[in-house]
Order: C-alpha cells, then structure tokens, then sequence
C-alpha cells in the first residue's frame, strides 16, 4: 500500500512591536523562519494562520502585540512506495541524512521509473518523509552519476537547506574524466535550459537559467584529463552540458558524449573498457553546508568508485607505457 501520513503544526507567537506594519506574509516569514515563505503563504490563504483568531490576507497589514497562530495539517506528500532498498549512509541525525548514492539509482518516480528510486528506499528507511515535500530530497544526482547526496528529515531542515541551496552556500565537488587534454582549469559561465528540439536533453542557450561550473585539472593522460568541477548553480545535467560545451564532454555520456576517443596505440583493456564505460564518468566526491539546526559547518568525502578506479589506472598504465 502507498505510504500515508499526517503531522500537525501548531505554533503562536506575538509580534514585536518593531516588526509592526509589515504584511502578514513578511511577518509570518519573519516569526515562523522554520518553514518557508510560500508554504506559509498557502497557510494564510487556506486560514491556517490566523490573526488574533481572524483570516486575513497574506498582503494585510498587522501591527505589533498581535498574535499569530497557526494550526496546519501537513498533508502526505504523494501516494509513493516505500520500499526496502539499501541505501550507503554516511551521517545521520534527527535533521539530515547524507548519503552516497550508487550508479543506476534513479533519484525520484518519474515516467518510466514509478517505483524503485531513492526516494521510495528513502521512505522505508525514515517514514516520516512522506510528510517533507519530495520527501526531504533537496537536490538531485543523474541516475548514473554516483556520490553525496543530503536530504531533509524535517519540514524546518528543508526549508534550510533549500534556502542554502538558493544562497549558493552549499559547497557540492565532483570528479569527472573528460575526453581532451584539458590545459588549465577555467569557469564556464553559459546559461542552460531545454533543448530547443529534443526535449529530454538540455543544452547552452540564452534564455536558459544562469549557470556558473568551476573547473579544475587533477591528472592528464594522453587522451583524457581527470576534473575537478565545484557547481555554484545546480542546473539538471550542468557540469555534463558545461564541459561538453567547452569541448571537453564525459567518458561514457550517452547523450553529451560526443565522437569516441582512444589514445593512438593504446591496448586493448583500455580500449574496451572506453568504448563500454556504461555511464558518465561523474562522481559527487565532496559535500560541505551548514547544519540546519546547529548552523555548524560540515564535510563529507566519498571515495571515488571501482569503476572510475579501474579507468583511471588504466589511464595511467597507458601513459606511462608510452613515455617509457
């Protein structure tokens, strides 16, 4: 059966006398800061936050010693699955939960995948997600990209770390092989949004949202160049369209990839294993943001996985076989 559940909000202040005059929204924003501003906005509006006991609307202006309160029923937020899928966690609280999520795990139900996402194994882990909107997932990783991931036990953790998020104050690192010798690092600063024809892909376009990638070098091979990308947006497939955009798409990209390369000359393991990597050479290794309950600021590491391992040496072995 899907999974349902109901969790109550009760919660009054008054307000400040310095805070008097403002609109209800601001002030509700202002009093209720754990839950964010469009959430409490439909409150006022459905008559869950009331006024000394009155529906007012969100634009009314109220005065100071007035008292807030609000009584909410948040809903369940979908008719989703939990399922018993295993899941690699590195931290866990009474707030956030980070994980280290493998290829192939599609990150949310969509067309085609209605069951068997991270979202469903998260909700038999932790139940109560049902009532955090997505089911406390903040941001997403391609099905195929590995790595760190944090989501929100919390209705108050969510509206944190969507507000860090939108701040750019959450620090998300990945690790890719690109195809090209990349010289130096360099910013990409290139808007992106849908492909004008083909839908499911996204592209560089100029009425695309901003989009800001980070580029570093880490190790060249003869052929290929391993990256380090800092994100500073968070736009669906960015650092894919980002590098391909600059001519240097990822190993193993099925949509972005571009034309196949070997080195001249190189043997046949490496051969083979490029021309069958099953998935964009992408792995989010680091992950830093402030607690948001405690405000303190913390790092995860995730190593990269055997598959990028096993590239990698290759990678080397090649080089090395033909400088010597």
């Amino acid at each position: 059966m899907p999974t349902t559940s109901k969790q109550f909000i009760h919660l009054q202040a008054q307000v400040p006398s310095e805070q008097g005059g403002q609109r209800l929204d601001q002030i509700a924003a202002q009093l209720f800061s754990e839950h964010s501003r469009s959430r409490l906005t439909g409150w006022i509006k459905d008559g869950l936050l009331t006024v000394d006991g009155a529906v007012l609307r969100p634009r009314d202006i109220v005065h100071g010693g007035a008292l807030l309160e609000l009584r909410a029923e948040q809903q369940a937020q979908g008719e989703w699955q939990a399922q018993a899928i295993d899941l690699d966690i590195v931290h866990e609280d009474d707030h956030i939960l980070v994980l280290d999520k493998p290829a192939g795990l599609v990150v949310h139900p969509a067309a085609g995948h209605a069951d068997g996402t991270l979202l469903n194994a998260l909700l038999h882990h932790v139940p109560s997600l049902i009532n955090v909107p997505r089911a406390g997932i903040v941001h997403r990783l391609d099905k195929d990209t590995t790595g760190l991931m944090v989501v929100a036990k919390t209705l108050e953790a969510q509206t944190r770390l969507v507000e860090q998020l939108q701040a750019r104050s959450v620090s998300r690192i990945y690790e890719a092989i690109v195809l090209g010798v990349v010289t130096s690092g360099a910013t990409v600063d290139a808007p992106i949004g849908r492909h004008g024809q083909q839908r499911q892909r996204m592209a560089v376009t100029e009425s695309g949202k901003p989009a800001v990638s980070h580029y570093r070098v880490l190790e060249r091979f003869r052929s290929h160049t391993h990256v380090r990308v800092k994100l500073e947006t968070g736009r669906t497939h960015q650092i894919r369209v980002h590098m391909a955009h600059v001519g240097f798409p990822l190993v193993g990209d099925p949509v972005y990839g571009g034309r196949f390369r070997i080195p001249p000359a190189a043997n046949a393991t490496l051969v083979q294993t490029l021309r069958e990597f099953p998935r964009q050479a992408l792995h989010a290794r680091f992950l830093e943001l402030d607690h948001p309950a405690t405000g303190a600021r913390m790092k995860w590491e995730s190593a990269l996985p055997d598959d990028l391992v096993w590239l990698l040496t290759l990678l080397r072995q090649d080089r090395e076989a033909y400088l010597g």
